[in-house]
């Protein structure tokens, strides 16, 4: 979402960078064109305005201009009030004592609310905690069976009493359920509403007087630009909203919401939400600190730890460096290495997370989904004894391979001879300690771009 103005931005300090020495026109003029990317992106006008006064009172400031790195100290400033702008720090979910944790998710239809419910609830049942799903919007009988539908994929249970019970009674029954079954977590799904409506307002309030709500929650659609932060603003006005999730963040808006919500009602993001899927890549703990970084392209290595931490398996882990320490690995490991890569999320994302790379993530050419499909499509066309051996791939199993996988024998050819390159540095790599500063038997050293070719 944020790619282009994150390319804006470094354009602007690339620019400056290659001053040299900046004077307070040089800082005022790379400040002007700050606030035409951040106005592109859809970011609030007053949230803008007020944005680029504070930078620019901080960067014309004699302590940056006579530095020895003005670009840096501006960059500096500008990502320490974007984490301002962002919220500063993290605000996770209150937890109710003694409990159950009561969680209302709040919003117009179509901003994902349903979807949101079982990506929470996979995400509470990942930290221990057991989830109840309920079903409040009585008005959609599609929304109860999607919910049902969901809660079933994950295993999780959902409480529902149909179309014809109240949904603040529905709440309260639910509430009961969850005491008797020791549920930790009570996620209800309420009714949504094409606009702001009073009497489905005087609903949400029934609600909440009834079961006590610990969080109210609202849903709001990031593609939808500054007409969400309006919703936020507004149903923050009629229902007393402890914090905002944003939604389909993985859309083509521009990303200004995002950069406005906590500014103009001062509700925190708790969680950004991307795609239909319902799997643990597809919900985001908000970090105000490690979007900040991302948009100014110092990518997000926390929280792609996190996401390998979720799928991290020690003993996989243990047994692939055995492999690796004595040579041995074959397209089996490849496979189940790639398997894990893509768990972790889109490959064009991953590579955007990791500091110096976002540049990269925006290269087509190095970062190619089919290219991976189609190495995924000759392992699968090889015997389980090519896998694990693939020194007796000779031509005639390359044959097949080849028709198999609906590829050609070149594409065949070119994946074996990658292999082997990679297995000789892997080797290297294992002999100078994972270090890759070693050299290996032929003196050749591990740099950067040998692995780039690997990845390619």
């Amino acid at each position: 979402m944020f790619e282009s103005l994150s390319d804006r931005l470094q354009g602007v300090f690339q620019k400056l960078g290659s001053k040299g020495r900046l004077d307070e026109e040089d800082v005022r003029e790379g400040m002007k064109q700050v606030r035409m990317a951040l106005l592109e992106a859809d970011v609030n006008y007053k949230v803008v305005k007020d944005f680029v006064a504070r930078v620019t009172e901080q960067a014309v400031g004699e302590e940056v201009l006579q530095s020895l790195t003005p670009d840096q100290q501006v960059v500096k400033i500008v990502h320490q009030e974007l984490i301002q702008l962002l919220g500063e720090t993290h605000a996770p979910l209150a937890e109710a004592k003694p409990g159950p944790t009561i969680l209302m998710l709040i919003g117009l239809q179509g901003t994902g609310k349903t979807t949101l419910a079982a990506k929470l609830a996979l995400h509470l049942r990942r930290k221990g905690k057991r989830v109840l799903l309920v079903a409040a919007d009585v008005y959609r009988p599609a929304a109860i069976t999607q919910l049902q539908s969901l809660g079933k994929q994950l295993s999780i249970p959902v409480y529902s009493e149909g179309t014809d019970a109240r949904p603040p009674d529905i709440a309260r029954h639910a509430l009961e359920q969850a005491r008797q079954d020791l549920a930790n977590v009570v996620i209800i799904d309420t009714a949504g509403r094409l606009q702001i409506d009073e009497r489905l307002m005087d609903e949400l309030r029934e609600i909440e007087a009834t079961v006590q709500a610990t969080e109210r929650i609202l849903v709001v659609d990031a593609m939808t630009g500054q007409e969400a932060v309006k919703v936020a603003d507004a149903f923050h006005q009629q229902i007393n909203l402890t914090g905002v999730v944003m939604s389909k963040m993985d859309g083509d808006a521009r990303g200004g919401a995002a950069l406005s919500v906590r500014a103009v009602t001062g509700l925190p993001i708790k969680f950004l939400s991307t795609g239909e899927k319902v799997d643990g890549n597809t919900l985001e703990v908000f970090h105000p600190e490690r979007l900040a970084s991302r948009i100014l392209g110092m990518g997000d290595v926390l929280s792609l730890i996190e996401r390998a931490e979720q799928l991290y398996d020690e003993d996989q882990a243990k047994q692939m460096e055995k492999k690796l320490r004595k040579g041995s690995f074959d397209f089996e490991d490849f496979l189940n290495a790639m398997h894990q890569m893509r768990k972790l999320g889109p490959l064009q994302q991953i590579i955007g997370m990791i500091p110096g790379l976002s540049n990269l993530a925006r290269d087509e050419t190095m970062i190619d989904e089919s290219h991976l499909k189609r190495i995924e499509a000759i392992i699968f066309s090889m015997t389980l004894e090519e896998r694990r051996h693939p020194e007796i791939i000779k031509p005639s199993r390359r044959e097949r391979i080849a028709r198999g996988s609906g590829t050609s024998m070149e594409d065949v050819n070119a994946l074996i001879k990658q292999f082997k390159e990679m297995q000789r540095m892997l080797k290297k790599m294992s002999r100078s300690g994972g270090k890759g500063k070693g050299k290996g038997k032929g003196g050749d050293q591990i740099n950067p771009q040998d692995l780039m070719r690997m990845l390619r």
